[in-house]
């Protein structure tokens, strides 16, 4: 049991692994001489190619000004009163007014 003998790789062995090697190399070449990647990105899409309530993303330009709107429309909700639904009760306040009478009521329960 002393004496370890160490079989070389038979031939049929170096053989797959050659021609696996090649399958592999042949794959590459054919990605690379036929895939074509898409000329324009989704998110820079043409807005005429867009459905309307997508148009914002046709362009940086769009989605810099609808970002700019919804931060406008955020801070206005922000510090104004509003009726969310009237007969459920429910408001929209400011948020340092809301932040004040969630105080009041706390202290109330002390």
């Amino acid at each position: 049991m002393s004496d370890s003998h160490v079989t070389p790789a038979r031939p049929v062995s170096l053989f797959t692994i050659g021609l696996l090697l090649v399958v592999f190399a042949a794959f590459l070449v054919v990605v690379r001489y036929l895939y074509t990647p898409a000329a324009e990105a989704p998110y820079n899409a043409a807005a005429e190619n867009l459905p309307k309530d997508m148009e914002w993303r046709a362009t940086a330009e769009l989605r810099r000004k609808a970002l700019a709107e919804l931060r406008a429309k955020e801070t206005k909700q922000a510090a104004s009163y509003a009726w969310i639904d009237q007969k459920a009760g429910v408001v929209q306040l400011p948020l340092d007014r809301a932040m004040d009478l969630t105080v009041q009521h706390y202290q109330a329960k002390k």
